[in-house]
């Protein structure tokens, strides 16, 4: 079981990933088709085709991690495979008829524990909670300069 904490962002890749990827193929999936920085200490998981796979990177401080896990029998069911609701960033990725493909999903740090026990987030009622909104502009301590060292 890993524990994780609710201020680290959970990425799902869209699109089915080789799971033969190691370290830098990841890496390079992250940068370019998530869009993230990879060093930022979230999670980005990744999925094979057929969907009992599954890759985690992490960033750990000094180094990358990587947790992969194999089922025996069943599959994982990502939310977007289901049709629930997640906030989905569309990216530069397009599919072949030329419209904008979904390259990422962000889900909650609580909902990847879900998905790894094989729950269907789909069947998951959430009761309603306080979320801040978003701020469009930087906030006044976002602008000051940084201390001398």
């Amino acid at each position: 079981m890993l524990s994780i904490s609710r201020t680290t962002r959970v990425f799902l890749a869209t699109a089915p990933t080789d799971m033969r990827k190691g370290f830098d193929g990841l890496f390079a999936l992250v940068e370019n088709v998530i869009r993230e920085d990879p060093f930022s200490g979230h999670l980005f998981v990744f999925r094979n085709r057929k969907r009992d796979r599954l890759k985690v990177l992490w960033w750990d401080r000094d180094g990358l991690a990587i947790f992969y896990k194999r089922l025996e029998s069943g599959s994982y069911q990502f939310p977007m495979d289901a049709g629930v609701k997640v906030s989905v960033v569309k990216s530069a990725v397009s599919n072949t008829d030329g419209t904008a493909a979904a390259a990422r999903c962000e889900i909650q740090s609580d909902e990847l524990a879900l998905l790894l026990e094989g729950i269907d987030l789909g069947s998951v009622k959430r009761r309603q909670r306080y979320q801040r909104p978003a701020s469009k502009e930087k906030s006044a301590s976002d602008s000051r300069p940084a201390p001398p060292t």
